[in-house]
């Protein structure tokens, strides 16, 4: 029997098209492959964006921001010298990207103006901090990504 070029690119096609047809499946129904969302409610998350917005915003009533830094005993962060420690409540989130099992939260216990993440807590690589918090009846939110 003889193939023309016509059947063989047909026949080309057919096994490309069964090629990549196989990788989409084995993607997507390996557990290897887990794709989770970074949020499980992310419509629930996305409703409030604004009130975060305005939380960020807050933060500018300060004359400093809150800084962090590395120490021998973690990741130290300053809250502004101005704020009284006894009036802050909120929680701290940290979120490991790369595992979603490592992430943490705990509630802001401050040290004067100083909040200490313990070394033991984290592990070296990237983490994202966020820390909820309010003060004299006004919420504020910082955000940022370290390298530990």
């Amino acid at each position: 029997m003889k193939i023309n070029w016509g059947t063989g690119l047909v026949i080309g096609m057919i096994l490309f098209i069964g090629f990549i047809m196989f990788f989409v499946i084995k993607m997507s129904t390996n557990k290897d492959f887990n794709h989770d969302l970074v949020t499980e409610e992310y419509y629930k998350k996305e409703l409030a964006y604004q009130e975060e917005i305005d939380a960020e915003e807050n933060l500018k009533d300060f004359s400093e921001s809150i800084t962090g830094e590395k120490v021998a005993e973690g990741w130290l962060l300053k809250f502004p010298e101005e704020i009284n420690p006894s009036k802050v409540k909120g929680t701290v989130f940290l979120y490991r990207p790369s595992n979603k099992q490592l992430d943490f939260d705990f509630p802001i216990v401050l040290s004067g103006s100083n909040l200490l993440i313990p070394d033991k807590r984290l592990l070296d690589g990237r983490w994202n901090i966020t820390i909820e918090w309010e003060y004299e009846k006004k919420k504020y939110l910082y955000k940022k990504s370290i390298t530990y």
